[in-house]
């Protein structure tokens, strides 16, 4: 009886989830076409923001499922109440942690689809959204393809000018500090790249060396140069923290430590990508809470205001305490999980209050 009970309860809070979402992605992509629009040149056209905009999709699925979550389950728990389904679940002996267990249930199959959707299938199409728009963008001017970046290896800092996706630099920089943090030798080589074993090969490559009784200049044509830094780290270092899968957070996050380097940027990124995704386990617990009161009897349209107040308020939240807590400095891990805890207290709050 419970398990068909159960599957009664997914079927509806899933189906009424998956129209939210559709709708949520219809409107915000949208938007997103018709902002990309103001930056068409070159190849960059309307079948390519097109394109564009369709490979964003499943990153704003991900970042918008817990307020789908939420609305859909608001929707599908609402019209069981107004049809006075759930009341006769309770008169049939289910209690409200029974309920709400069977419910959970449907959070926990939100929460794996949230959690693959944000890790295998938005981060990689996200990133190869944005790279096939810079390409596309300015493919007929080279020296505007690429990004310099900074990265560091242990005493050693490094400055490219140009990295493009094929991992072949311009013209690099590199700065040796000493044990004092003292600079030590500055070097410069006219083309750089990194080989399939993951060397560094340095063309052309002058060096000015500081010594103690003077300055010294080192020349060779070629110098092969073996950094900790590899092609993975250096392609991470160059993708906005939202494109990255939560893996590549992690591994860019040791490196960033292990080089006393700021990682708060990406920790924050990894944190509220963890909390965003526990979330949407709250959400159909949240909503079953909320249909016991006076949106048992209200129409749907107050139960869809009620859930876009509460999802654009965690929104809203989230990532005001996101971008405030790299201004002020405060732990990633306790910004990014307040507004879960929040409503989770929220959520246990209003369903010791069912009768």
């Amino acid at each position: 009886m419970n398990s068909i009970l159960t599957q009664y309860l997914m079927r509806t809070i899933l189906a009424a989830t998956a129209l939210v979402l559709v709708v949520l992605l219809a409107l915000v992509g949208l938007f997103e076409f018709i902002a990309e629009l103001d930056d068409t040149r070159g190849d960059y056209q309307t079948p390519r923001v097109i394109l564009y905009t369709l490979l964003r999709l499943p990153q704003l699925a991900f970042e918008m499922l817990p307020v789908a979550a939420l609305i859909g389950s608001l929707l599908g728990l609402g019209g069981l109440a107004a049809n006075s389904e759930i009341i006769v679940m309770r008169a049939a002996g289910l209690s409200i942690r029974k309920l709400s267990g069977m419910v959970a249930m449907t959070g926990a199959v939100l929460l794996v689809f949230t959690g693959l959707l944000g890790e295998f299938i938005g981060p990689p199409l996200d990133y190869f959204a944005r790279n096939m728009r810079q390409e596309a963008r300015f493919g007929q001017d080279e020296d505007r393809l690429g990004n310099a970046t900074w990265v560091r290896d242990g005493s050693v800092i490094l400055h490219l000018e140009r990295v493009s996706s094929e991992f072949e630099f311009g013209s690099i920089y590199l700065f040796l500090l000493d044990e004092n943090n003292s600079l030590a030798s500055i070097a410069r080589a006219e083309n750089s790249g990194i080989d399939n074993e993951d060397r560094w090969v340095l063309e052309n490559l002058r060096e000015t060396r500081f010594d103690g009784d003077g300055v010294r200049v080192v020349e060779s044509s070629v110098a092969i140069q073996d950094f900790d830094i590899d092609a993975e780290t250096l392609g991470i270092s160059l993708v906005k923290p939202q494109s990255l899968s939560g893996r590549g957070l992690v591994s860019y996050i040791d490196y960033l430590n292990r080089n006393s380097l700021d990682a708060r940027r990406y920790e924050t990124e990894l944190w509220y990508r963890i909390a965003r995704t526990a979330t949407v386990l709250i959400m159909p617990v949240l909503a079953l809470a909320f249909v016991f009161g006076s949106l048992r009897t209200g129409g749907a349209g107050a139960r869809l205001m009620i859930g876009v107040v509460i999802g654009l308020g965690y929104y809203l939240g989230s990532e005001m305490l996101a971008n405030s807590g790299q201004v002020f400095d405060f732990e990633p891990s306790v910004i990014a999980w307040l507004p879960s805890a929040l409503l989770a207290i929220v959520t246990v709050i209003a369903l010791n209050r069912v009768r």
